[in-house]
């Protein structure tokens, strides 16, 4: 392997958040009975005529712009010529040499580093139907797909192993979500990603032929393709033979590809601009407010999360997985009032928070804990008001309904002893009870001043400072 540089570059199908069709008022809803949502212009009946959706336009140009893109201010339609059971019309809408998008990155964190994978484009095409293939070489067509508005982003051959092209497409889907402009659920065909996959000699600059390997429909599988092509490349060069260039289909069943077609270059296509779709002109001011419209976008809070308020990367690149947690721990943090408690903050979101949402299958938008309580309750613990162990007690019950934990601490007389001689009655107590380990420990095994802490906390019902008992216990024990 170490000989060979493999060379990738993914085209990933986004799903655009319409509630109708990119040339047609049908629904794009999920889950309705085979071919119940076409019309005249999905089914490709004459004299039935598209009229492009706005909002799909929309969607588009957030996401170019999100990625850096130069935004085309007069784009084009075209048709693509194919033809399969499931693309009625014979062509698909699509956008060939004036897409909308063009240039830009995907930035994401791998191995904690940072990478910047480049964009080719981002154009606007219509999906096809679903062909279902049965036993007995039986096919069935459901059209309810077709028409459905996709964002094809095309990447630059920038990747160089599978790990990095499956970093690539999570941040891809995490970007799309963050936007609102897909909702990036896979199993419903809603992200979808093709890989063009080639290897070199390590330290060659030429391209080798590449093969694109369709039907990937999740980022572990994109990872196992991409490695099971690159393997059977280097197998086929090492024994002699040439890779062909082709599309083969991943079975992530089998575990393996086989090839499907040769690969289709342009000419075999017959693109020309569709002559019922004017050309699709974007305005400076449309732009402009979109731009404005854009949320901080997931690198820039991550930076934000590691120069600023000083997270690991880790700790960072898990808040920034769902704008709605970077927001919820954003709020805790201006809540707490200094960024100083940024960490603690984080820690009891990972820690705690998320362990619960996903242990009840719970959204965050459900849980009745607000972003202002959490941030007390870690300054109930750092000033000394309570002990950790109280803390995590007092979050079960606020996760659960929300109480305040100012309420919980006064209702149930929960605050921290600190005093060193009720501290000390205690201890001098549990050392009492326990002269063969107070022995031991004065003999040498020192580690017994767990037993004896965890002995003062049993007696006070965990409400003594945890530092002052250590403290106390070490004096007196030593004495």
């Amino acid at each position: 392997m170490s000989r060979w540089e493999p060379v990738i570059g993914l085209e990933v199908h986004v799903q655009l958040a319409t509630a109708s069709k990119a040339f047609s008022g049908s629904s794009t809803a999920f889950g309705a009975d085979p071919n119940a949502h076409t019309d005249p212009t999905v089914l490709g009946l004459p004299g039935a005529l598209p009229v492009f959706n706005r909002q799909a336009l929309d969607c588009a140009l957030r996401l170019g712009l999100a990625a850096g893109c130069r935004i085309r201010p007069h784009s084009t339609f075209a048709r693509k010529h194919y033809f399969y059971p499931d693309l009625p019309k014979g062509y698909q809408i699509s956008q060939y040499d004036q897409p909308l998008c063009e240039g830009g990155a995907i930035e994401f964190l791998l191995d904690d580093a940072p990478r910047r994978v480049r964009l080719t484009r981002i154009h606007l095409e219509e999906d096809a139907g679903k062909s279902i293939h049965q036993p007995g070489a039986t096919s069935l067509v459901d059209l309810n797909r077709a028409g459905i508005p996709l964002c094809e982003v095309v990447s630059e051959p920038d990747i160089g192993s599978a790990e990095e092209a499956a970093a690539y497409m999570r941040a891809l889907h995490q970007l799309v979500r963050w936007l609102g402009i897909c909702d990036g659920d896979m199993e419903k065909g809603q992200l979808r990603c093709d890989a063009n996959v080639s290897i070199r000699p390590a330290g060659d600059s030429a391209l080798g032929t590449r093969t694109e390997l369709k039907n990937i429909n999740s980022f572990r599988f994109v990872q196992k393709a991409i490695e099971h092509e690159i393997r059977r490349q280097i197998r086929v060069v090492e024994g002699g033979g040439q890779v062909v260039q082709e599309t083969r289909l991943w079975d992530a069943d089998a575990g393996t590809s086989r090839p499907m077609r040769s690969k289709e270059e342009a000419e075999d296509y017959r693109y020309f601009p569709d002559p019922d779709l004017p050309a699709l002109v974007v305005d400076d001011a449309t732009v402009e407010a979109l731009r404005t419209g854009l949320p901080e976008l997931p690198m820039d809070r991550c930076r934000r999360y590691l120069d600023q308020l000083g997270l690991s990367p880790e700790d960072a690149r898990v808040l920034t997985a769902e704008a709605p947690l970077g927001d919820f721990f954003d709020a805790a943090v201006s809540a707490y009032g200094d960024p100083a408690g940024a960490r603690a903050i984080a820690n009891w979101i990972q820690s705690e928070l998320l362990r619960e949402l996903n242990r009840d299958g719970r959204e965050l938008a459900a849980c009745p804990m607000t972003p202002a309580h959490l941030a007390r309750l870690v300054t109930l613990i750092e000033d000394g008001t309570i002990s950790g162990k109280i803390g995590k007690q007092m979050f079960a019950e606020m996760y659960r309904d929300g109480t305040a934990p100012e309420h919980i601490v006064a209702r149930d007389g929960l605050t921290q002893i600190s005093d060193e001689g009720a501290v000390e009655g205690v201890a001098q107590a549990v050392i009492d009870a326990h002269p063969d380990q107070a022995a031991a420990y004065r003999g040498g095994k020192t580690k017994l001043i767990g037993f004896f802490v965890g002995q003062v906390m049993k007696q006070t019902g965990g409400k003594a400072n945890p530092a002052l008992v250590n403290q106390v216990l070490a004096r007196l024990l030593s004495s």
